[in-house]
């Protein structure tokens, strides 16, 4: 049961980052551009450092290679048809910078809200392998939802929200990230291996964000002194994802 509490509390923090984007509103344009580029920067280093460092490390340790590469490459043909499918992409324009419809604000809740869901299924599986990495996994994923929360709250204020409804949508489906962790701790009981299915899962998601979505950002229109700022700002997130390694053992 303590893993299992652990596993609860690591989604209930991540959760609470949906709130972030309350604060947004009272810095000036020019600073959240910038400032969000860095967290991009820092996110993407997470994101890779944790795929790298920890998740493809301990995956093949638990199971044979061909296996656990295969089941990656499947996953991320299935995140770019759900990309496709439910517009899941995360958006790190501030609000009116983001180019949607009306009706993508609801779109963009149902992406998140399976995204969500996932990340505590994955959290949870590595939880149950070790606490070390349950702590790592889950704080890459917290490094990554400061911005994708900024972006998300602009993009349902463009699309019609309230800021309070806003505000209230973002933390509901931040949730399901708890009720995954609580699902995914109950099937690792119940299905056995899961956590070789999972740990690819995952860390496919990871580089598929990663790649996909945050590195482009960052190679966007920049001098090259911003660029190697940013660089910077990579190299960190990767640093901190292999200084919870050597600290986790």
């Amino acid at each position: 049961m303590l893993i299992l509490w652990y596993i609860i509390l690591a989604n209930f923090f991540i959760s609470l980052f949906s709130l972030v984007g309350v604060f947004t509103l009272s810095i000036k344009e020019s600073w959240l551009q910038k400032i969000l580029l860095y967290l991009v920067s820092l996110s993407s280093g997470a994101m890779l450092g944790g795929a790298f460092l920890h998740l493809m490390p301990e995956g093949l340790e638990q199971g044979d290679p061909m296996v656990f590469f295969s089941i990656m490459l499947g996953a991320l043909m299935v995140y770019l048809l759900i990309e496709k499918l439910l517009h899941w992409r995360h958006c790190h324009k501030h609000l009116g910078e983001c180019h949607v419809h009306a009706h993508f604000g609801y779109m963009n809740l149902i992406g998140d809200g399976v995204h969500n869901f996932i990340d505590g299924l994955v959290i949870a599986a590595t939880f149950t392998i070790s606490i070390p990495l349950g702590i790592s996994t889950a704080l890459a994923v917290a490094i990554h939802e400061i911005p994708q929360e900024i972006g998300d709250f602009g993009v349902l204020l463009y699309s019609g929200f309230s800021r309070k409804k806003a505000l209230l949508a973002n933390f509901l489906t931040a949730l399901l990230a708890v009720a995954g962790g609580v699902i995914g701790w109950a099937l690792s009981y119940r299905v056995e291996h899961i956590s070789n299915f999972l740990l690819p899962v995952a860390a496919a998601g990871f580089l598929y964000i990663a790649l996909s979505d945050l590195v482009p950002e960052i190679r966007k229109g920049q001098s090259l002194k911003v660029f190697f700022v940013n660089m910077s700002f990579i190299v960190g997130g990767m640093l901190i994802m292999l200084l919870t390694k050597v600290l986790g053992g």
